[in-house]
């Protein structure tokens, strides 16, 4: 695990060590210090205060409401309530500062465990008119957020999957997105 590391196509256009609004300015990443169990993750992963699912904020345009978070790890709500951990450290920052579109990149989330939909309701009640959308999460993941009744608060499949994200900007990626989930509201 200690190979896989963020996406880094736009950080010459949005770092959040360089962004005083995030909860991440001012960090500097140092040697292996992380880990998911007893697996070190990549140094530029950055802690929201659970020990198994770590984040990157790889884009946010507080003009437009939108940022895209990359993850890694194992989304454990029932050990660890990693949703409260990602909702308190890092999403209500965000909302503070008036993103309502939120894109997770989950392609390196290994397991989901569920537990209740508390967090998950309250953010999908603060985003009012944005929306929360899951891209490049497996399958399996999917059936266990059924299961809990995420789908209610979380948007994901179809269109919303963009298997060439790394090939776009990232405004190009929240435009294809927004006009899909506009499509499934309307």
């Amino acid at each position: 695990m200690h190979e896989i590391e963020p996406f880094y196509k736009w950080d010459q256009l949005y770092n959040p060590t360089e962004d005083e609004k995030s909860p991440f300015f001012g960090l500097t990443y140092e040697g292996y210090e992380l880990a998911v169990y007893d697996h070190l993750i990549h140094p530029l992963w950055d802690y929201i205060g659970s020990d198994t699912l770590y984040v990157k904020v790889l884009f946010v345009d507080y003009e437009e409401g939108f940022c895209i978070i990359e993850m890694l790890g194992e989304w454990n709500d029932t050990l660890h309530n990693d949703v409260m951990h990602l909702k308190r450290n890092l999403i209500d920052v965000l909302l503070q500062e008036g993103i309502n579109r939120f894109l997770l990149i989950g392609e390196n989330v290994l397991n989901f465990h569920g537990l209740e939909d508390d967090y998950y309701q309250e953010w999908f009640e603060e985003v009012e008119d944005g929306w929360i959308v899951a891209m490049g999460f497996r399958d399996f993941i999917h059936r266990e957020w059924t299961k809990y009744r995420l789908d209610y608060y979380l948007n994901w499949g179809g269109n919303l999957e963009i298997e060439n994200w790394r090939t776009l900007s990232a405004q190009k990626i929240i435009e294809i997105i927004d006009h899909d989930v506009r499509r499934r509201i309307g």
